[in-house]
């Protein structure tokens, strides 16, 4: 346990040293759900287990605007396909949220993935790149970067 808290402690040190800006990023990469007047960028993993848990949480909130750039981690090794998968969709949303409630974590090949959408997660993971996040799930809210899903930091950076 002991451990884990240092862990925590040192990534996020490392994230939020991290030159995170949402006016340098390309939302046009982005996957956009909603269209509430606050706004949430959100650098994911769609096997993380955190970051499911704040997919669900934002979910629930009709307040926001999230702007989710994918960052599929090598220790999740179906992650980049699924990305893939949901950024070959016409309906991306839809796919983020079918793939995020882990209804598709029995899939063991995705179709329909498309040259578009093998471009885009490369983008999305260079844009991650250049912004220096290092760990899954990263918030940016209101300027104010949380590592991880706190869901009390995150109710405090919107105003809950």
């Amino acid at each position: 346990m002991k451990t884990l808290m240092m862990l925590l402690l040192v990534l996020t040190v490392v994230a939020t040293s991290a030159p995170v800006h949402a006016n340098t990023l390309d939302f046009s990469k982005a996957i956009t759900i909603g269209s509430g007047p606050k706004t949430v960028v959100e650098f994911t993993d769609p096997d993380c287990p955190y970051c499911r848990k704040a997919s669900k949480y934002f979910e629930s909130r009709s307040d926001l605007t999230q702007h989710i750039f994918f960052y599929p981690l090598p220790r999740h090794p179906k992650a980049k396909q699924k990305a893939q998968y949901i950024l070959s969709q016409m309906d991306r949303a839809s796919a983020y949220r079918q793939v995020m409630s882990g209804k598709m974590d029995a899939v063991q090949k995705f179709e329909g993935i498309t040259p578009l959408g093998i471009k885009l997660q490369e983008e999305q993971l260079a844009i991650v790149k250049s912004q220096k996040v290092t760990s899954t799930p990263t918030f940016l809210i209101n300027g104010r970067i949380i590592v991880g899903f706190d869901q009390k930091k995150i109710e405090e950076a919107l105003g809950k």
